[in-house]
């Protein structure tokens, strides 16, 4: 049997597929504007449930892509920990967990810190309603029933 290459979309695609998907169209309809499968467009719905997954943020307390370049060129100075602390307005502490994480003081590079951040912050959590079949079909019939969503969370 032969195999068919497999099928990646863009995020730019993967956004029309679910603006496209929340307007009410099939997934027969999504597939028909990729000119794809429909079973490629299954696969992307079906990971969270039908619900579009939230964009990934960093947090407001989380360091930023600048303050880590900061700290590198900081570290190649020469500069103490304290001294990029008080730089950049952040405890002491959460610079020396910043360079302990990354390489040391000898080897930390801020975008391969940066991109390492990402990396760790992402949880891949299943959705309840994928994980929980027998509960995706109740949601689903109580939707049908054109109950609200606090009713079903009731």
């Amino acid at each position: 049997m032969k195999q068919r290459p497999r099928i990646y979309y863009s995020a730019t695609q993967r956004t029309i597929i679910w603006d496209r998907w929340r307007q009410g169209d099939t997934i027969h309809q999504i597939a028909g504007l990729f000119d794809r499968f429909h079973s490629s467009i299954h696969g992307i719905l079906a990971e969270t449930g039908g619900i579009r997954p939230v964009s990934q943020r960093r947090s407001k307390s989380a360091l930023t892509l600048a303050e880590r370049e900061e700290i590198s060129r900081a570290i190649v100075a020469g500069s103490s920990i304290r001294s990029i602390a008080v730089s950049l307005g952040r405890a002491p502490s959460t610079i020396c967990r910043e360079l302990r994480r990354n390489g040391g003081s000898g080897g930390y590079r801020a975008s391969s810190a940066d991109q390492a951040a990402w990396d760790r912050a992402h949880r891949p959590k299943v959705c309840k309603l994928v994980e929980n079949r027998a509960l995706a079909h109740l949601v689903a019939s109580k939707l049908r029933l054109e109950w609200s969503p606090e009713q079903i969370a009731g």
